[in-house]
């Protein structure tokens, strides 16, 4: 085998890699030693900028197969037929800390899929949750703001947490999500995910649903307690990064079960809450699961950084049969998570190769910019339409049309008869055995407790009482314990 030689990277071997090149011994450094200065501006330049959420995530490649047949509902081709596989690749990650931040924490967890389809690539961009904290994108930025570190303290605060929840009574849901036993996966491999949001599909007729995702993990749902949390942070705070390299290095490949819920279209209208509402989930008893397939994971990426940290992932890319809802939060992903990758990554992140699709080739008129490596034929023109028989588009409707109506303006969504933000934190709360109502509300009160003001622990406790009032007695009770 013949040896490997160090280069620069222009290609030319590297005489010596251990001493700069100086004006005699001892000497001061000589601006002509290019491997230094290449040395040095690269590392200077290793680092791009950090997703302003969920920066620290782990990743895998697996597949998806169809297991049931939903031609009656997608004309998609990836699920068209029993026993069609599909490659994915897959991004867990915490929500508000940053790159450097511990895994075993009291977080959403984010759960991104990359299907690479015969149609394209198809992102669905969730979390382990099934609802989240606001309903409107115009709230997110304010929201992600309260989460992340105080710009003075520099660190996570109780005060400007708990503060913007009391002004956001619809957060009352997921906070009893969050504050309940799954708020810490034992690991990635022990959660659920969700697309969260609400989808469309179309089939083949042209008939438009409804759909929720629903990943089960066929490992069982395991989560941590607050001490346990804090005890494996202390052993590793790469706990769940851990988890899944050795899990799938070892051969035991995770994996999921994927049910649907299915809501016709005609339905959304008069449904008693607003289903697109990512606050609310819909009801197993209105809308059953209906399985669809299975997603395993069965390799590990070579390069964490090529692959993990240069995934990116955007709710918008859909493939033919799948669309989107009238869902606010979603039309406002639809926008935000392409507009972050083409900043952090540039506007050619598409053609690096874990965004690159696979089965198909990107054809448009997209040119240049930093990074461009795909390269068409030299007859090839730029613009569209043309008389050189360039790529031209298809006839097809991706997905069935939303109906819009009403004048335009900012408004809130229409109300229907149980429309409230509490109804079903109070039914989350009710289906709590004892035991895991007495670890809701002390992880609660462990958080409001730390506030300084009291109008703002007033409020949120007002919001727990609207929700049950025993919920909204017991976490009075407890907060005031602790502050005594």
């Amino acid at each position: 085998m013949s040896k490997r030689v160090l280069t620069t990277e222009s290609g030319a071997p590297v005489a010596d890699n251990q001493n700069s090149a100086t004006a005699g011994v001892g000497g001061p450094l000589l601006l002509q030693d290019q491997h230094l200065l290449e040395k040095l501006a690269r590392f200077n330049r290793e680092r791009i900028p950090e997703r302003v959420v969920h920066a620290r995530g782990s990743g895998a490649y697996g597949f998806f197969e169809v297991t049931d047949d939903v031609t009656g509902f997608t004309k998609a081709n990836f699920l068209g037929e029993v026993g069609k596989r599909t490659e994915t690749f897959i991004r867990f990650s915490t929500v508000a800390d940053s790159l450097g931040g511990a895994d075993a924490v009291r977080d959403p967890r984010g759960f991104a899929l990359k299907f690479y389809t015969e149609e394209g690539n198809y992102d669905l961009v969730g979390n382990n949750t099934p609802v989240f904290f606001i309903k409107d994108p115009i709230k997110f930025p304010d929201f992600i703001h309260s989460q992340k570190r105080d710009p003075f303290t520099g660190k996570q605060e109780a005060d400007n947490v708990w503060d913007f929840w009391a002004h956001a009574p619809e957060a009352t849901h997921q906070i009893t999500w969050l504050m309940g036993d799954r708020g810490i996966p034992a690991s990635y491999r022990h959660m659920n995910g969700y697309g969260s949001h609400t989808y469309q599909w179309t089939n083949e007729a042209g008939e438009a649903f409804f759909v929720k995702y629903h990943f089960k993990t066929n490992q069982g749902i395991r989560s941590l307690s607050a001490d346990q949390a804090a005890e494996l942070v202390g052993k590793d705070a790469n706990s769940h990064q851990t988890d899944l390299l050795q899990a799938i290095e070892r051969g035991v490949n995770p994996s999921w079960t994927l049910y649907v819920q299915v809501m016709p279209a005609a339905e959304a209208a008069d449904y008693r809450f607003n289903p697109f509402d990512l606050t609310k989930v819909w009801p197993h008893s209105d809308y059953p699961l209906q399985r669809v397939g299975r997603l395993v994971l069965d390799r590990n990426p070579d390069n964490v950084f090529a692959e993990v940290e240069q995934a990116a992932f955007s709710p918008n890319n859909f493939v033919p049969g799948i669309g989107p809802s009238p869902d606010k939060m979603l039309q406002g992903r639809l926008f935000a998570y392409a507009d972050a990758h083409r900043y952090r990554l540039g506007v050619n992140h598409t053609q690096l190769a874990v965004n690159a699709p696979k089965a198909t080739v990107a054809e448009n008129y997209g040119r240049d910019g930093a990074m461009a490596t795909r390269q068409g034929s030299r007859h090839d023109k730029n613009y569209e339409p043309n008389s050189y028989q360039g790529p031209a588009q298809t006839d097809a409707a991706l997905s069935a049309p939303l109906a819009i109506h009403g004048w335009t303006g900012t408004h809130e969504a229409p109300q229907h008869t149980k429309d409230d933000d509490f109804f079903q934190a109070g039914e989350l709360y009710r289906l709590m055995s004892e035991d895991e109502k007495g670890r809701l509300i002390a992880n609660i009160a462990g958080g409001l407790s730390q506030v300084s003001r009291e109008d703002v622990i007033e409020k949120n406790l007002a919001h727990f009482a609207a929700a049950d009032p025993e919920y909204g007695r017991r976490v009075a009770e407890a907060v005031n314990a602790l502050r005594d």
